[in-house]
């Protein structure tokens, strides 16, 4: 009998109100809550929760747990990650029940047991803005500045550019200069586009875009950079991979979702490798459950001099999985210093 005992259990988050982006309209979050028990009674949690676009559907990340399930109750602990290597969704959730409960088990915080030398009480945090109105975004990128974020990242695509050149224009007169604004365009744009775009944001000082492009467009990317506002790939990272974005020099910044790359364990590499490369890492959510979230939150924490990450996702839901360990304060999120990930109370027997 195997020394691990693996279960899972379906979940479904309402939004507090419909994210609209240039990809579409999400309304909530369908996953699977995750736990690894061990023979001693030391326990993890994990999360997998698949996202149209980016990750396996939601029945193969549910047939994945059940293969990994499986590998373990044959007490093939070896290979229950292999069992999920091709379901990046369902390999996070495994991957992070058996690191949190590894983490715990040491009496560590998860960040350390990914980097053991790091001590860290805070890491810097964007407001996400939806793609709505303009007087919709003023107001939340006002409501964020207030609340102490130094970043807000804006939905944009949904809109022609100049409308959505006003809206930045309207929020930077909203926020003032000292705010750094970036744009998620979700690969809304065409080459004209997203060149019309880049150039009128940067007389807003605005930071960075993400994915201004569609996602196989690499070449097209390299041409937007150096311009003045930094180019980030998102969709492009999983596309391409990392050597082909730095040999094309497609990037200033890479966008890494846990959920999407299969795990803390897979993104921590990538940042590495990026960063040694000279393009900067972003660790965001996909809009999850506080288990995926502290996750993610952990991940930050675990990288030198994160910039602002996109963490502070949790009340755009309605509902969640349990209480957040992770507290928001002046645009920062206050790293959890208990053992493993911190989250508590979220299987409810």
């Amino acid at each position: 009998m195997s020394r691990y005992d693996l279960e899972y259990r379906s979940f479904s988050l309402s939004l507090a109100e419909p994210l609209e982006t240039a990809s579409g309209t999400i309304d909530s979050r369908d996953g699977f809550l995750v736990r690894v028990t061990r023979e001693d009674g030391a326990v993890g949690y994990g999360e997998a929760t698949p996202l149209s676009g980016w990750t396996e559907s939601l029945a193969d990340c549910e047939d994945a747990l059940a293969r990994a399930q499986a590998a373990l109750d044959s007490d093939d602990e070896d290979d229950v990650l292999e069992a999920v290597d091709e379901a990046v969704a369902a390999r996070y959730g495994v991957s992070l029940a058996l690191a949190d409960l590894e983490a715990s088990s040491e009496s560590t915080p998860l960040y350390r047991y990914y980097s053991p030398d790091a001590l860290v009480a805070r890491v810097p945090v964007n407001a996400t803005v939806g793609d709505g109105s303009t007087e919709e975004t003023v107001a939340a990128a006002r409501d964020a500045a207030e609340r102490g974020f130094g970043c807000c990242k804006l939905k944009v695509g949904r809109r022609s550019v100049g409308a959505d050149v006003e809206r930045m224009r309207r929020v930077r007169e909203a926020v003032g200069p000292k705010i750094e604004l970036r744009a998620d365009a979700n690969g809304a744009w065409d080459y004209e586009e997203a060149l019309e775009a880049v150039e009128a944001f940067d007389d807003l000082e605005v930071s960075l875009v993400e994915q201004p492009l569609p996602a196989g467009a690499l070449e097209g990317h390299a041409d937007l950079r150096g311009r003045g506002v930094g180019i980030g790939l998102d969709e492009g990272l999983l596309e391409h991979g990392v050597d082909a974005i730095c040999e094309a020099q497609a990037a200033d910044a890479v966008v890494l979702k846990p959920m999407a790359l299969g795990g803390l364990d897979v993104a921590q590499q990538v940042a590495t490798w990026v960063d040694q490369l000279g393009v900067t890492p972003l660790v965001t959510t996909t809009i999850d459950g506080v288990v995926a979230r502290a996750g993610a939150v952990h991940l930050a924490a675990s990288l030198p001099d994160p910039p602002a990450c996109g963490l502070a996702t949790g009340d755009l839901l309605a509902e969640d999985l349990g209480r957040d360990p992770v507290l928001f304060e002046n645009g920062a999120a206050v790293v959890p210093q208990a053992k493993g990930l911190g989250v508590e109370g979220v299987w409810a027997e």
